[in-house]
Formats: structure tokens, C-alpha cells, sequence
């Protein structure tokens, strides 16, 4: 095998692996996100047993799915697909930057500090309220290729993984929200119903 057809088999390789997209919304995205009150919401994700092509394509599709609906964050149940896929990108400004995909992700550690901090979610448009949660976390997952990965994080991310890895547990933002009275006032003024809440906070 000549070096030039070597070199041209693994660029194949890698774009056919790739799961980066154009970070651009599209008319009509590939999947639909459901929203609060949907059953789909409230399962609990099954583990992946093959990271495959069938996975990756699956990958891009949440992506560009969650690029139009102008998100950082995308938990497969949220487009009806019981799996454990989460797709992230915090930085959704530079076409260049890698997201972040997360396959049947584990906390391992998380800190006993805690942060406040205000989230959103797209399976609950225009709904916005303060969640508190570690300030950091250790995470293990498998990549897009199936490799295993550990990775420390906080800040944005930290935040975003929690919540992204929630929704595997059949768990929203909302039902961490300790202010009720402004929970049910968000709810409300959005078109959402108080009874599709599931409180843990």
C-alpha cells in the first residue's frame, strides 16, 4: 500500500468517525425535542452496548437538532431515543470546536461544595430558574469511537453534564427547583403544567 493511499484511507477513516456538523440551525431539524409532559422524558435510559456508525449518525442528528434549537445541551430520551447519548457544546460560537459526546456517562465523584446557578432546558422553552448542584464532578464515559474516558470538570460544564445526565434518569431541571411559587409562575406563563413537575428539591 503506497503511503499516499495509506494517508487518503485514514482521512476516509477519520471523516467517516467524525461527528462534527455545521453549527448552523437548519429549517427543519432531524429530530423532535419533546417537551414537559411527555412520557418520554420520564424514562430511564438504556445502557449502550456498541458504539457504531448507527451511533455516530444517531450523535449528529442530536447535534443538529440541538444547534437549531440554539442549545449547548442534548439527552438522547429528549428526542424519544431511549439510550444513554448526550451530546454538549458550550462553545457553539466556534465552528472549530469539537462537541462533547457522552455515552453511557457515571459520575463518580462529585464535590461537597455547591453552586447556584440558573438553567434552562429545551425540552422546556422559556423556562428559566435557579438549580443547585456540586460545583464539580468526575465523569466516566465511552467517546463517539468507544473509547473509555475520565474527565474532571466545572463550571458551565460541570453544570451541563449534570443536567444533560438527569434527563437519563427520566429527571428535569425543574424538579430540583426549591422556589415553587416562581416554579409554578414560569410554568404557567410558558403554556407548562404544575402536575408534570416530580419534585426531588
Amino acid at each position: 500500500m503506497s503511503r499516499s493511499f495509506a494517508q487518503l484511507a485514514r482521512t476516509e477513516v477519520k471523516k467517516k468517525a467524525s461527528v462534527l456538523v455545521e453549527k448552523e440551525p437548519l429549517e427543519t431539524p432531524p429530530l423532535e425535542i419533546h417537551t414537559l409532559g411527555n412520557d418520554a422524558l420520564r424514562q430511564h435510559a438504556r445502557r449502550i452496548s456498541k458504539v457504531d456508525e448507527t451511533i455516530r449518525e444517531l450523535t449528529r442528528d442530536m447535534l443538529r437538532s440541538m444547534y437549531t434549537a440554539k442549545g449547548i445541551g442534548l439527552a438522547a430520551p429528549q428526542v424519544g431515543i431511549n439510550q444513554q447519548l448526550l451530546v454538549i457544546d458550550i462553545d457553539h460560537e466556534t465552528p472549530t470546536t469539537p462537541p462533547l459526546v457522552l455515552i453511557n456517562p457515571e459520575v463518580i465523584t462529585a464535590s461537597a461544595s455547591l453552586d447556584t446557578y440558573e438553567e434552562g432546558c429545551l425540552s422546556i422553552p422559556g423556562v428559566y430558574l435557579d438549580v443547585v448542584r456540586p460545583s464539580t464532578v468526575k465523569v466516566s464515559f465511552r467517546d463517539e469511537m468507544g473509547r473509555p474516558r475520565k474527565m474532571n470538570v466545572d463550571g458551565l460544564l460541570a453544570r451541563v453534564i449534570q443536567h444533560e445526565m438527569d434527563h437519563l434518569d427520566g429527571v428535569l431541571f425543574v424538579d430540583r427547583v426549591t422556589d415553587h411559587d416562581g416554579l409554578d409562575k414560569e410554568l404557567d406563563d410558558n403554556g407548562f403544567k404544575s402536575k408534570d413537575v416530580r419534585s426531588i428539591g
